[in-house]
């Protein structure tokens, strides 16, 4: 079953779905704030601190999310003919930004602590803490994947992508914590490093996918390639050009030129305009469909046109 196959049509639904997502992203983020304060209180340990850190950006991001997703939800107005999705995008770059600001404070912290090891303390209460991290974490993910598949948010998208590199922090910690106490005290610096450079990679990520959002970037080829199938699936079509697509926020807008035959009428041109729509929005729920309908032999007089 294909991404399509989940999404959900129905716009208070998403809206619902995104304000809970948010909600429930900065919730846990803050509940684990609190669990790795404690812990890196009493263990003075830096991979513990690293993650800490990347906790409060956590908390940060998501609630930049919660006010680019409320703004993203505002319809369409005057001035904002085609809604206020990239706010999404927007809100993935600054997340980005908090991202590599943290791994680059961590990065520094961790180099101090390679050249000046410092015995790590409370290890049991930190790797327990840990645990209830990750435990923490796989739950929110399980959500904010069902959000996604309903909403193709880009917002919640960028959430779940640093909370899932959230889990490979927790599980190295747990792992430097243990390391740690068992030989050199230096691997818990060591670790930090390792996850201030896999922190750099995640906001690379984000920063890519918001970017692409913001520039307008088209559909995935196997996406088009899925559209002009559903185009000339329809017996009445003749051909169709100028095909072009983007992503703004949750919505999918799709715009294309379709080729008919010269003696249709009117009535009949638009009646199958509107049956290839339909048939675009069942696959794609959700989108906004623009059809402009050409007739055959203009299109090949324009064509030889060019040609010549």
């Amino acid at each position: 079953m294909t991404q399509s196959n989940y999404l959900s049509t129905d716009p208070q639904e998403i809206a619902r779905l995104l304000r809970l997502a948010t909600y429930a992203s900065i919730s846990v983020a803050s509940i684990l704030i609190v669990a790795k304060l404690v812990a890196w209180g009493l263990s003075d340990s830096v991979s513990l601190l690293a993650t800490l850190i990347d906790s409060v950006l956590d908390a940060l991001a998501s609630l930049i999310n919660l006010i680019a997703v409320r703004h993203a939800l505002t319809p369409a107005d005057k001035e904002h003919r085609f809604g206020h999705g990239k706010a999404e995008a927007l809100a993935g770059l600054s997340q980005s930004m908090f991202i590599a600001g943290s791994a680059g404070f961590l990065l520094l912290e961790a180099s101090r602590r390679l050249i000046s090891p410092i015995a790590v303390e409370a290890v049991g209460i930190s790797m327990l803490v840990m645990v209830f991290s990750i435990v923490a974490t796989l739950l929110l993910l399980g959500f904010q994947r069902h959000v996604i598949r309903k909403t193709n948010s880009t917002a919640i998208r960028a959430d779940a992508l640093h909370y899932r590199t959230d889990l490979l922090v927790n599980g190295s910690v747990i792992l430097a914590l243990w390391l740690s106490v068992q030989g050199w005290a230096g691997f818990d610096a060591l670790f930090a490093c390792a996850i201030a450079i896999y922190i750099l990679y995640s906001a690379w990520e984000i920063i890519t996918v918001s970017y692409d959002h913001l520039m307008d970037r088209e559909l995935p080829d196997e996406q088009r390639e899925e559209i002009e199938r559903l185009v000339m699936q329809h017996k009445s079509a003749r051909g169709l050009h100028d095909l072009r697509s983007r992503h703004s926020g949750t919505i999918t807008f799709v715009q294309l030129h379709l080729e008919l035959d010269d003696d249709l009428s009117l009535l009949e041109a638009h009646k199958i305009s509107d049956e290839v729509e339909a048939s675009l929005l069942e696959a794609f729920p959700g989108s906004e469909i623009i059809i402009h309908i050409d007739p055959q032999s203009v299109v090949g007089q324009e064509a030889v046109a060019d040609f010549s």
